[in-house]
């Protein structure tokens, strides 16, 4: 069971990485300085994924990039917690 969880964690984790990368691609085709501020500020991706990011399916990519993260912390956690001490 422990492994299962840990491969849907994954598949959330990879999700949440492509949905992170949209948005970092989208930051740097609006300017460099927008890039490098969600590149190396962590809360500011956040606001521009809110604010500025432009996209038809932004919505959509949001909740996969911040939910997709969450489930896969949280499935994670209980693989670990499975697998005993």
């Amino acid at each position: 069971m422990g492994v299962v969880l840990l491969i849907l964690a994954l598949v959330c984790a990879l999700a949440s990485f492509v949905c992170a990368i949209i948005i970092l691609i989208a930051a740097f085709k609006e300017g460099l300085a927008q890039g490098l501020l969600c590149l190396c500020i962590p809360f500011y991706v956040l606001y521009f994924a809110v604010a500025k990011f432009q996209h038809e399916k932004k919505g959509l990519i949001i909740a996969g990039w911040i939910g997709g993260a969450i489930i896969a912390n949280v499935l994670s956690a209980m693989a670990g917690a499975l697998a005993g001490p």
